[in-house]
């Protein structure tokens, strides 16, 4: 699924300025979730950003916090 465009998170966000209903109203009038505005107003007042976080996981694997140390041990191997 695509995040929901910038244009209509500045809309959410002006309406919520404005004082334009509850979330539960907005959520209905700009047809997306009501957990979506729970989450988009207060990253917006934390952050202030409109852009949408990542999906998914990091794509860092299992093996990252060891990187060094496997370098290090090839490193060490070559001489064999």
């Amino acid at each position: 699924m695509k995040p929901y465009s910038i244009d209509l998170r500045e809309k959410i966000v002006e309406a919520y300025q404005q004082g334009e209903g509850s979330y539960r109203q907005k959520a209905q009038r700009f047809r997306v979730s009501l957990s979506f505005i729970q989450r988009l107003i207060p990253r917006y007042q934390k952050e202030n950003t409109l852009e949408p976080q990542p999906i998914g996981r990091p794509t860092s694997g299992k093996l990252a916090p060891y990187k060094q140390k496997i370098l290090q041990y090839l490193e060490d191997s070559k001489d064999c």
